[in-house]
């Protein structure tokens, strides 16, 4: 039986790595179990899924570009992050995985993402060699240290052509680690400062 996501604000995170591919079928499982899904994605992450195919199928607005204000608006990173109860970030590229863990927001993801204080999944895929190299496993373990949820990667077929540990979960099973995980403890932020 599919846990359920009934009436949770889920915020998705879509980084640039041919994973992304798998997204919309991602989003059509949350909606499945009654979440309310927004989408946040890379520039990189539009070369591999449109923003129009995940708003077909979240029905919501996809944002893309941090600088697209319509006069009045509120800042778009901060409501969104806000706004989320839950927040997935899928595929989390090698890249997108060290930029949370060192504070960097320089695209659409990572300035919302460093904002949500909801809890948060990460579904991390890339290639083998990049999810062994010490420089991802530190930044996993930072992460994780901050109360961050980690669903794979999954041994399986790589783009590259041969198997490996670095394949995305499939959709289901990160929904299922979203439900699971939703009610969980918020990230972990450092105390104010003097």
């Amino acid at each position: 039986m599919k846990e359920s996501l009934a009436g949770r604000k889920v915020l998705l995170g879509i980084a640039g790595g041919i994973a992304a591919y798998k997204t919309p079928e991602l989003v059509r499982q949350l909606v499945q179990r009654g979440a309310e899904v927004r989408v946040v994605m890379t520039p990189a992450a539009a070369r591999f899924v449109t923003p129009l195919a995940l708003q077909t199928v979240s029905g919501q607005p996809v944002l893309t570009d941090l600088f697209d204000l319509a006069p009045g608006a509120e800042v778009q990173h901060i409501a969104l992050a806000r706004w989320a109860q839950a927040a997935l970030l899928a595929p989390a590229t090698a890249n997108i995985l060290g930029k949370l863990a060192h504070g960097i927001a320089d695209d659409p993801v990572t300035t919302v993402f460093l904002a949500v204080t909801a809890p948060t999944v990460l579904a991390p895929a890339m290639n083998d060699e990049m999810w062994r190299h010490p420089a991802v496993a530190e930044s996993v373990t930072r992460l994780v240290g901050w109360g961050y949820v980690l669903v794979g990667p999954e041994e399986g077929f790589l783009a590259e052509g041969y198997s490996g540990v670095g394949r995305m979960s499939e959709p289901e099973t990160i929904a299922e680690a979203l439900a699971a995980a939703s009610g969980g403890r918020s990230i972990t932020r450092a105390p104010a400062g003097p």
